[in-house]
């Protein structure tokens, strides 16, 4: 018998935001962001900035809507970078 996990909003989130890259609030990544361990800065008023422990690298989006697709791949290549031990 298989069981099988309810997915979170989160996680329906995400699964919206990898099928189309367009026209998503900074909000709405911060929920994604938090639901995956990701760090999330805000520095000043105009941008957002993305980090993974164990990763270099640091995604910042601007906070404006809509955000555009080239900063939504970004994002989603930091939540499915792999950290290796």
């Amino acid at each position: 018998m298989q069981h099988h996990r309810a997915m979170t909003s989160a996680e329906k989130l995400l699964a919206r935001i990898r099928n189309n890259p367009r026209d998503w609030l900074i909000g709405q990544l911060e929920t994604v962001a938090q639901r995956y361990g990701l760090k999330v800065r805000k520095p000043d008023g105009s941008h957002v900035i993305f980090q993974k422990d164990g990763c270099r690298l640091e995604v910042s989006v601007p906070a404006h809507k809509p955000i555009k697709p080239v900063y939504i791949r970004q994002f989603l290549a930091l939540i499915d970078f792999e950290v290796r031990p």
